[in-house]
């Protein structure tokens, strides 16, 4: 396995969730970032979905108590 291999990632907010975003409280926007982060290293967190949205993934996680949904596009 090369241990050199680099991944270049690129990250796109849709509109809506920049709104959604830059309304959170810092604590929250802490938690979405993480969220991200973990996507950024392990894109296979996330479910797939299935038909037409096969290369779309579903990553959830809790903000306090309501459960979050990112979604995100990932081709190796």
């Amino acid at each position: 396995m090369n241990k050199n291999l680099t991944t270049d990632v690129t990250i796109k907010q849709m509109p809506a969730f920049k709104r959604a975003y830059k309304k959170l409280q810092p604590q929250q926007k802490e938690k979405v970032n993480v969220a991200i982060r973990a996507i950024i290293q392990k894109p296979q967190i996330g479910q797939a979905k299935k038909g037409d949205l096969a290369s779309v993934f579903i990553h959830k996680f809790k903000l306090g108590r309501q459960e979050m949904l990112l979604t995100y596009e990932w081709t190796i």
